[in-house]
């Protein structure tokens, strides 16, 4: 289990800008102000995805920025667009049969 006093301290950032400056990672405030929500979303989904389960304050703490550092980073040299970060950016397939195609 990931430290629970290391995640209850972040329930208190709010924002991305909160997040970065916690890990005191350097960032351009506007890549974060176009795409913040997208960064945290992202931050999480590297979160969700990794095994690891880090111990102790230290190792949550080099845990967390890595994977927030790594976020940020994808939005300064992509976009929005082009990451498709949120289920309403991902390509959507349909299927229409045929018999329907007709009528």
């Amino acid at each position: 289990m990931r430290n629970a006093e290391f995640e209850e301290d972040l329930q208190e950032l709010s924002s991305a800008e909160d997040f970065l400056d916690h890990f005191e990672i350097d960032y351009d405030p506007k890549v974060v102000h176009v795409n913040r929500l997208h960064i945290l979303q992202r931050f999480h989904d590297y979160l969700e995805k990794d095994p690891k389960e880090p111990t102790g304050e230290a190792d949550c703490e080099a845990y967390y920025k890595s994977f927030l550092r790594t976020a940020y980073e994808d939005f300064v040299t992509s976009d929005a667009l082009t990451e498709k970060v949120f289920k309403v950016l991902q390509p959507q397939v349909a299927f229409v049969p045929m018999e329907l195609v007709r009528k």
